[in-house]
């Protein structure tokens, strides 16, 4: 990594780059941030890395969701624990399911910035800029509104930590406890058989925890409360750079020298010192602190680009969204540049093909990784490829269609001898009608009563643990009888 640094990418040629009609501001901004403290901490994220390597060793999965894109409006209590109690629900059910750990990792506290397939858009007969997410413009359709400000930057940093604090005060205080009631609220489906299915695996669930309640099994912290980490597309780079910092080890570790001078002595403050050398500190490099992980964009992919080359040097985990218009050839060269030390589980590879294209395109891109002597995380993205819109131009997806591609997507990788490890989900812990279908038999024209995206369409509470549903009686399948899921 000597050629390169946080400032290298500027000397690549960029996609959805932003341009500031004030540099000076600009500027400003960017030195503000840079003297902010950090958003998370290395050692946190040293912490997911251990979890995606299991993950892509196949001894765990992990659950990936969250708005499509924040407003600084969602940082409130009621959407922030909607949010959590969702992806704790459907853990749950991934777990009794795989019969394996579940790493949890939200689209939260960051994910403000959002790629735009046209840089404008006409509203009433207005050419605008288009809305590029909160941390850049306002989502008001006028051009002054759509006019990018990058005092939203400092904004996005304050409405991260706000949102970051409340998270990590509710874990602690027990959101997360599995002794409170679960709302499995199961009374929307409405196909009796589907009712019957899902009212199985709940029961199950209950029952375990019942059972772990009566032996005393659940005085742990691991009924208490869980860790659920950040993730957002680092797409503005300006602003990540401000949050890459040098990782060096503690100036107070011991040496192996000074440790042998005093292995032989008994004071308490060498016995101290002996204590906190055997913590071992997170390797040295480049950590981006404005989440635990983040991820490249299908549109920002390019190998010889500014987002490829900023995200090769970071030390996080990382994700890279994989489309239909990516060749095996190029993926393979992706991986070898953003991982030339093949790290297991360094980079997970998020599939978003739709599902009338993923039988043609996984299957080949799974075979030219396994190849290669690459071991990534593979995570399934049902819902970018299945966007659609309405005669009335509402955009939406068919449930059925996420489903789907889900679907073949655990049987391509269970036929090729591979192992889906995750999914990866726009999602909102709120009853929402912005994705057609589910077992609560949302139609086109019900869409209406609450859409309330600001961008692509989310799939609500009882539509995502329905995925969840289905994920785990595949897996459970495997384990015992079949399910009929």
């Amino acid at each position: 990594m000597e050629d390169w640094s946080p400032t290298s990418w500027t000397t690549k040629p960029i996609k959805q780059d932003v341009t500031y009609d004030d540099p000076e501001a600009v500027k400003a901004a960017l030195e503000k941030l840079k003297k902010l403290p950090p958003l998370v901490t290395p050692q946190e994220i040293v912490n997911l890395k251990k979890c995606l390597r299991n993950v892509a060793l196949g001894k765990a999965f992990v659950l990936q969701g969250g708005d499509c894109a924040e407003l600084f409006d969602y940082c409130n209590q009621d959407k922030i624990e909607a949010k959590v109690k969702l992806l704790l629900q459907m853990s749950l059910v991934l777990i009794w399911g795989a019969n394996k750990p579940v790493v949890r990792i939200a689209r939260i506290a960051g994910q403000f910035a959002k790629p735009r397939s046209s840089p404008t858009e006409t509203v009433d007969g207005v050419t605008m800029l288009s809305f590029r997410g909160d941390n850049i413009n306002g989502f008001a359709a006028t051009p002054e509104s759509r006019r990018p400000d990058p005092s939203r930057l400092v904004s996005a940093y304050f409405h991260s930590a706000a949102t970051l604090n409340y998270l990590r005060a509710a874990l602690s205080s027990g959101i997360a406890d599995l002794h409170s009631p679960l709302d499995w609220g199961l009374g929307h489906v409405i196909t009796p058989s589907i009712k019957q299915k899902y009212e199985r695996i709940v029961n199950r669930v209950t029952d375990s925890l019942r059972f772990m309640r009566t032996v005393g099994l659940d005085r742990d912290r691991g009924v208490h409360t869980v860790d659920i980490y950040t993730s957002h597309e680092g797409l503005s780079l300006e602003y990540e750079q401000c949050f890459t910092r040098l990782m060096r080890h503690p100036p107070d570790a011991l040496s192996e020298s000074e440790e042998s001078r005093f292995s032989s002595s008994s004071s308490s403050t060498a016995r101290h010192r002996r204590a906190s050398s055997t913590s071992s500190p997170p390797p040295r490099g480049y950590y981006d602190t404005s989440a635990h992980f983040l991820w490249i964009g299908d549109r920002t992919r390019q190998v010889n680009g500014a987002h490829v080359e900023f995200f090769r040097g970071l030390s996080n985990p990382i994700g890279i969204k994989i489309g239909p218009t990516m060749t095996a050839e190029e993926l393979v060269q992706l991986l070898d540049t953003v991982n030339p030390s093949k790290e297991i589980g360094k980079v997970t590879l998020i599939t978003r093909y739709g599902a009338s294209k993923i039988a043609q395109h996984l299957p080949g891109h799974i075979a030219a990784v396994q190849k290669s002597g690459h071991l990534p995380v593979w995570q399934c993205d049902p819902m970018h490829g299945n966007t659609q819109s309405t005669p009335s131009g509402i955009k939406t997806r068919h449930f059925s269609d996420i489903m789907s591609e889900l679907k073949q997507a655990l049987e391509i990788h269970r036929a090729m001898g591979s192992f889906l490890g995750g999914m990866h989900l726009e999602l909102t812990g709120e009853a929402v009608t912005e994705c057609v279908g589910g077992a609560g038999g949302l139609t086109e024209e019900g869409l209406s009563e609450r859409y309330e995206t600001f961008c692509d369409p989310r799939l609500n509470e009882k539509q995502a643990l329905e995925l969840a549903f289905l994920v785990a009686g595949f897996y459970r399948e495997e384990l015992e009888e079949p399910t009929d899921i």
